[in-house]
């Protein structure tokens, strides 16, 4: 089954079982991947969906640490509640020592050094590693392998 197919089963479920909260966000997640669609004009693999998803989880981080610091905990649940829905779409994450593995077997494929390589080897991580692994533990990978 497709993922978006899985994400409208989803829906009616939670619709069947009245569970508004994880509703709003189904329905949330649904209407970005619609927009996407119809900007793009394009129909959204798994693949697609998982970086809209991504995306969205990216958001909702960004704004529980804008809720936290401004002492508004009762929004910050709210986002974290979404965060946790959004999360069950996401395939399994590597692990830390699977993504520097990954990371380095890279820069050694690419054989960079130093700073200045960051984008490149960036640039191909993120087409390997795209859904697969948290971008941002990548980043700090990519700067501590070359680093080092």
């Amino acid at each position: 089954m497709a993922l978006k197919d899985q994400i409208t089963e989803d829906m009616k479920t939670a619709m069947r079982a009245k569970d508004s909260e994880r509703l709003a966000t189904i329905r949330l997640l649904l209407a970005a991947v619609k927009q996407k669609e119809v900007d793009e004009r394009v129909v959204l693999d798994d693949a697609g969906v998982v970086a809209l998803v991504d995306k969205l989880i990216k958001q909702r981080k960004d704004s529980i640490a804008a809720f936290e610091s401004a002492a508004r905990q009762d929004l910050a649940d709210k986002e974290k509640a979404e965060m946790l829905v959004l999360q069950a779409y996401l395939p399994a994450r590597m692990s830390t020592e699977e993504v520097q593995a990954a990371v380095a077997a890279l820069v050694a494929e690419l054989g960079a050094s130093g700073a200045g390589d960051m984008g490149k080897v960036m640039g191909a991580a993120k087409t390997r590693l795209a859904g697969k692994a948290d971008m941002a533990a990548v980043s700090a990978a990519v700067k501590a392998a070359l680093a080092g």
